[in-house]
């Protein structure tokens, strides 16, 4: 069974819900048909969320990912021992938090670039307990694409088969609106293009979503789709690139999710989300395209409010080492 992929899963900040989903995921023997999980982590914080969670495995603790079983019941960590379990409380903001969830993303990419682990999934990290421990960074996609030379990684969701892209993210809705321009979206469209190929896609077809009510009528109700990126879709047609749009955002991501399109390319953060979220909220998995290795995470936070009461879903965890699984051999042939 080694043909199966070897998924590198951080534990995420240890104070949050990121352990508990963890640990029930890997519960489910469904997944260790589909690859060989990795957990990069802290064994201690590892049996604090059986406690919480009632999950009943074993702990194999191994130096590198060669030493690993691999095998239903018992999960393979790398041990980093770098949490004081007796001072961490859940569903708090922590420096020490924030310092380990940021150890175990460094593990990984050290893992991944080296070719010891096919993909990485990550469980969620928090931007406060990040700033408390000093460490300089808003949120995954930032952190793996400076530690790995990557410029702006591009951020795919995909949920139920429905595959989105963002042209904008972490800014406000006037700074994306701003953003919108010809030479930025047809950018977006070769990286998306190339993205999907990466994931197996063969002869992608992309929609653009517009920005403007009914895709701004020709000017009436706004000129950004005839001025940016009617000309940016044609720059891209022109390509090769199998390119459409704008479409209304009302409707394309409908269409997209019956087969018409194989990803939308969102034009900021919200409009994708909503999508997304609306199509199926669990299983929306988050996807960092751009980087050397294959990333995916869960697309929800922290849950502090929850964390330590077992409460908390693992579908969402579930669903993204799923999504690493099937597409590492895809990413791996690309490369």
């Amino acid at each position: 069974m080694h043909n199966r992929p070897l998924i590198g899963i951080t534990m995420g900040d240890p104070a949050s819900i990121g352990p508990e989903i963890v640990a029930k995921s890997l519960a489910n023997p469904e997944l260790y048909a589909l690859c060989r999980p990795l957990v990069i982590g802290d064994a201690r914080v590892m049996a604090r969320a059986f406690a919480t969670t009632g999950v009943n495995l074993a702990v194999r603790m191994v130096a590198s990912p060669a030493e690993g079983r691999y095998e239903h019941g018992t999960i393979d960590l790398i041990d980093l021992h770098n949490v004081d379990v007796d001072t961490l409380a859940w569903g708090r903001v922590q420096a020490q938090a924030g310092r380990a969830a940021f150890d175990y993303i460094v593990r990984s990419i050290e893992l991944a670039k080296a070719g010891a682990i096919d993909a990485v999934t990550t469980a969620p990290i928090n931007k406060e307990a990040l700033k408390a421990a000093g460490i300089d960074f808003i949120g995954h996609t930032e952190i793996y694409g400076d530690l790995t030379g990557t410029e702006d990684p591009l951020t795919l969701f995909e949920t139920k088969g429905l595959r989105i892209f963002f042209l904008t993210r972490h800014v406000s809705l006037a700074q994306a609106c701003r953003m919108i321009t010809r030479a930025r979206t047809l950018d977006y469209l070769r990286r998306c293009s190339r993205a999907l190929e990466q994931l197996g896609v063969s002869k992608p077809r992309l929609a653009v979503a517009a920005l403007n009510p009914h895709a701004g009528e020709h000017g009436l109700f706004g000129d950004e789709e005839v001025r940016e990126l009617e000309p940016a879709i044609a720059d891209a047609r022109a390509e090769g690139i199998d390119a459409s749009g704008p479409h209304p955002a009302d409707s394309v991501f409908w269409h997209a999710a019956r087969g018409r399109f194989d990803a939308v390319l969102s034009l900021y953060h919200d409009q994708g989300h909503i999508a997304a979220k609306m199509y199926d909220f669990e299983r929306t998995v988050s996807i960092t395209a751009g980087l050397p290795f294959l990333r995916t995470s869960v697309d929800h936070g922290t849950a502090f409010d929850i964390a330590g009461t077992g409460q908390a879903s693992a579908v969402s965890m579930e669903e993204a080492i799923r999504v690493a699984a099937r597409y590492a051999a895809s990413f791996r042939r690309s490369r």
